[in-house]
């Protein structure tokens, strides 16, 4: 049957939820936290997107909207999005009750409702945002074909490749501590780099990274998670998927050309990772699943730990991806971000139920809110590259050693070939299907500050 939360007619009296180019219109009800504050006394608070408000759940159920549905009542008390990732089942009937409450032709009710909808509002652009949920534990995949390819051409331009990449997703474990919310000024590191090309005796330095990327991803939050020693099967993947957000997870690439072999990275990775702090949840995405890309002639089938015919034909995700440029003199001329590149998720090369097999395939648990990274989304064009180190790449000369990187030019007539002080990275994603209505993520942004001095 279908989910009637997704019929595209519903509209709601938040008036901006109803623009066809809004990210959150009703059918989305995208969930953040924000910290509220009380006399005398702060705490968090759970809240959906409409429109360009947030419509703040808490007080909802502080005022005993959701008293008929005890277990999901039980399960708003709480300061995150936890309880549902542990009962994402609760999710199917928390939508329908919202939207009971936001619908335009929902009975305006008396005057305690009236208040509630007054005072339940408050706009997104002037609220702090708060993680969604305490984020414990962050993996990050290595998911892009192409991707995988373009850099590594850089290194090894006879074989891109590692003969692993097609028959196992790759990733490594991140920094969870390091992980910030969308808005959070993002410090330069400073880390040792490898001796100069030109005189490889004169050692290694330490000092503020030269290089600094961005690197445009999307975040997978896990559900219920599993048992210490119970992997699983890719064919219940897809319940542990409790939704999505974006992340930028920034990269020092001068810092990590150094460290990075033989245990890959650390130091060039750790020091900052950007969510975006709206979840789209499985249930909105739901209309925007697809069929996974047919793998290329030749490459190999995925192992039977891999392989599931639902996940095939329906797990992949048509997302549109953008990053945009804002620079400090674009602000001082009043003019809005460049976009430097757009791509598509539906592109990676695994799913994130694959991920999520593989990930526990020797028993390893994940817990609810965990954080998977698909690693940098690219596509097949030089305008789908989904970071600069790919983006600014410009092949290799007849002598096979690389061209000088191609800068991107900005329309004030700066270029940028690595990220400068004061630059703030912006992306955004959305989905569109014929018969649906159009969804977001809202922003995912970062400022780069100075080095500590």
């Amino acid at each position: 049957m279908p989910n009637p939360t997704l019929d595209p007619n519903l509209k709601s009296w938040v008036e901006s939820a109803n623009d066809p180019a809004c990210d959150f219109p009703i059918q989305n009800l995208a969930l953040g936290a924000f910290e509220a504050q009380h006399d005398g006394h702060s705490h968090g608070h759970l809240c959906v997107a409409i429109g360009d408000q947030l419509l703040d759940v808490s007080m909802l159920a502080e005022a005993g909207y959701f008293t008929e549905q005890e277990r999901i009542d039980q399960a708003l008390y709480a300061p995150y999005w936890t309880g549902f990732t542990q009962q994402p089942e609760l999710m199917a009937g928390l939508r329908e009750r919202l939207q009971e409450f936001l619908r335009a032709d929902a009975p305006s009710g008396g005057q305690a409702t009236r208040r509630l909808r007054t005072k339940a509002l408050r706009p997104i652009s002037e609220t702090p945002m708060l993680p969604p949920v305490p984020i414990f534990n962050y993996t990050d995949f290595y998911a892009s074909v192409h991707h995988a390819t373009t850099v590594g051409a850089m290194f090894r331009p006879d074989n891109p490749l590692l003969p692993n990449y097609k028959h196992v997703p790759i990733g490594y474990h991140g920094r969870a501590s390091s992980i910030v919310v969308s808005g959070t000024p993002i410090r330069r590191p400073a880390g040792q780099q490898s001796p100069p090309d030109a005189d490889p005796k004169a050692g290694p330095s330490f000092g503020p990274c030269k290089l600094l990327d961005y690197e445009l991803e999307l975040g997978c939050l896990i559900g219920p998670g599993n048992d210490l020693g119970e992997p699983v099967a890719i064919s219940e993947a897809r319940r542990q998927i409790f939704g999505l957000c974006l992340l930028n997870d920034w990269s020092a690439r001068d810092i990590q050309k150094w460290e990075y072999q033989p245990l890959g990275p650390f130091l060039a990775k750790n020091f900052a990772s950007t969510i975006s702090p709206l979840v789209v949840t499985a249930d909105a995405l739901e209309p925007f699943r697809r069929a996974v890309e047919p793998r290329p002639e030749g490459d190999p089938r995925p192992l039977p730990y891999l392989s599931d015919e639902e996940d095939q034909r329906s797990g992949a995700f048509d997302i549109t991806l953008e990053v945009h440029l804002l620079t400090e003199e674009m602000e001082k001329r009043g003019m809005g971000p460049a976009r430097l590149s757009r791509g598509n998720a539906k592109d990676l090369y695994w799913t994130f139920a694959q991920m999520i097999a593989h990930h526990t395939s020797n028993g390893c648990n994940l817990q609810p809110g965990d954080l998977l990274g698909s690693g940098t989304i690219s596509g097949t064009s030089p305008d789908s590259r989904g970071c600069l180190l790919e983006l600014t790449w410009d092949g290799a000369g007849p002598d096979g050693k690389p061209k000088p990187r191609r800068p991107v030019q900005l329309p004030t007539g700066e270029t940028r070939t690595f990220l400068q002080d004061g630059d703030t990275v912006i992306f955004r994603a959305f989905c569109e299907r014929e018969g649906c209505r159009r969804i977001g993520f809202g922003d995912c942004r970062g400022k780069i500050i100075p080095a500590k001095a």
